[in-house]
């Protein structure tokens, strides 16, 4: 009830104007991109909250140490060991599998410039759960965020990919110049 408020409040208070197609109906990996500044964490919450949607997102542990641990896990944070990104995979995996019902946020291009591609584990995800991928988005251009189409992935990556990568095109994030193409290193190995 006080999260729908919070949102609520923030929408009227906001100069970013919330466009997005309904919640999804089940269980999804929701990509939000580009992601290209920590304030994008904001706009992710305010988006789930005004949505009814309940979330989990992946954070760096670094993040839920101190006083923090509990404000991020009651958020939703399920903190990340980057040293071993495939142990975090097979751990949200196995809590999926498990009965736990959740959408999870995946930001899989990160914040910072110089990365070339996004990382692939919400792929691995969504095919290993079957669940479907919804892109979120933040686009600075028109000041507009929201969640856009849900896919299911079929698997051939490539494909799947061009079909993410041309909703994404005209978006261009907070901070444009951090923006990544949505490009998955599989891509090459499969051509």
């Amino acid at each position: 009830m006080l999260p729908r408020l919070f949102s609520r409040v923030f929408w009227v208070l906001s100069r970013w104007k919330l466009v997005t197609t309904p919640a999804p109906d089940r269980a999804t990996v929701l990509i939000g991109a580009p992601h290209t500044s920590n304030w994008d964490f904001v706009l992710m919450l305010a988006i789930a909250w005004h949505l009814g949607i309940d979330i989990h997102w992946l954070g760096k542990k670094s993040l839920f140490g101190g006083w923090r641990g509990p404000i991020m896990r009651r958020l939703g944070g399920i903190p990340v060991d980057r040293s071993d990104p495939a142990r975090v995979v097979d751990e949200v995996v196995a809590r999926l599998r498990s009965g736990e019902v959740f959408s999870l946020v995946v930001t899989p291009d990160g914040t910072r410039s110089g990365h070339t591609h996004w990382k692939s584990g919400f792929y691995r995800i969504a095919r290993e759960t079957g669940m479907p991928v919804t892109l979120g988005y933040v686009d600075r251009t028109t000041m507009t965020t929201g969640l856009g189409p849900t896919v299911e992935l079929t698997g051939d990556v490539a494909a799947d990919m061009d079909r993410i990568r041309a909703f994404y095109a005209d978006k261009a994030g907070l901070r444009p110049a951090h923006r990544v193409e949505p490009r998955l290193r599989e891509e090459s190995a499969e051509a």
